[in-house]
């Protein structure tokens, strides 16, 4: 009996180590990848850009579809996310409005609806005017915002998002007043401001370029610590390096500056999120990928697991004390 036993043991051990071993998870149906902004924004490009960098590079077994849903100040997209609970084969694309959103307004997600992926990158932000505008520094631009209070018709992306906070910060720092007019993204002020329709706009540098490459905007200064590194003329005769910090010019702000995130639904696997984690990775490492960061003048930043959640709450954090300030805090 005893070598019965033992021979049956030897057996079923023999059966488990001839098995296959499980496989890695791997999508098996095309991925979405959903942009919580409108078409041509740069939340859409940056998805763009990725789904090109990862097809050319073949780091998916199945194809990446790109869908925008920019309503709600991209809420849509991340109402979308939250109904779409357990479902590994969608990815949302935001900024930090992804956890910003719920705390100046009512809303039906919350910001753990969503499970964080990674931060790839981070934009820095630059305040735009027309072409031919008086203003030459952003101090003129404060000055005249202090003679005729809310004369200056200062666009941006949406409403209490990132770009109407940097114009409350600019406000906040100077005692001038603009009137904020908010737009569904900054693809839509940039084109606003170089038809004349508004006197400036705050914008990442993806979404104005191509009417600062045309001439139909004037860079005053980059909120930034320091001047931007890529020195390759993108005008006939300006390079991102050649705009000023805005503290060079006066402004008592150092640095501004939005994440580009990616998210998954809630109660994804583990596995899928680490597959999504690494394959991303090495999207942002395409030279592909890197000549857009630097054609855009994107700052290259990887954030994942635990250093990116602890990234969120920081932010977070930030933004409440600044929004309680603004009366803007939902209660």
């Amino acid at each position: 009996m005893k070598t019965l036993a033992l021979t049956s043991l030897v057996a079923i051990a023999a059966a488990f180590a001839s098995a296959p071993a499980s496989a890695q998870w791997a999508p098996s149906k095309p991925i979405e990848f959903v942009a919580a902004g409108g078409a041509g924004g740069g939340t859409d490009q940056f998805a763009r850009q990725l789904q090109a960098a990862i097809a050319k590079n073949d780091l998916a077994p199945e194809n990446v579809v790109v869908a925008n849903k920019g309503g709600g100040s991209g809420a849509e997209a991340f109402i979308y996310g939250t109904g779409s609970a357990g479902d590994a084969h969608k990815l949302i694309f935001g900024t930090s409005n992804e956890w910003q959103l719920p705390l100046v307004t009512k809303i039906g997600y919350k910001p753990d609806s969503l499970t964080p992926v990674a931060t790839l990158a981070v934009d820095e932000f630059i305040v735009w005017v027309q072409a031919d505008s008086p203003y030459n520094t952003i101090m003129d631009l404060v000055n005249a915002g202090k003679e005729k209070p809310g004369a200056i018709k200062f666009g941006g992306s949406q409403s209490k998002d990132v770009d109407q906070t940097l114009v409350r910060q600019i406000e906040a720092a100077t005692g001038a007043k603009f009137l904020y007019i908010p737009f569904k993204s900054g693809s839509e002020a940039a084109v606003q401001l170089a038809g004349n329709h508004i006197d400036a706009n705050t914008n990442n540098p993806a979404e104005n370029v191509g009417q600062w490459r045309a001439g139909q905007a004037k860079a005053l200064c980059v909120v930034a610590p320091q001047r931007m590194a890529y020195k390759d003329k993108v005008t006939e005769t300006q390079s991102w390096n050649d705009i000023p910090t805005c503290k060079e010019q006066g402004l008592p702000i150092e640095s501004y500056q939005m994440p580009r995130t990616v998210f998954a639904p809630a109660d994804v696997p583990a596995e899928a999120v680490a597959y999504y984690t690494d394959m991303l990775r090495k999207a942002s490492e395409t030279p592909e990928f890197q000549a857009y960061l630097k054609t855009t003048s994107q700052t290259p930043r990887f954030l994942a697991g635990e250093e990116f959640k602890s990234y969120i709450a920081d932010n977070a954090e930030t933004s409440r004390k600044q929004f309680e300030a603004d009366g803007w805090l939902v209660k």
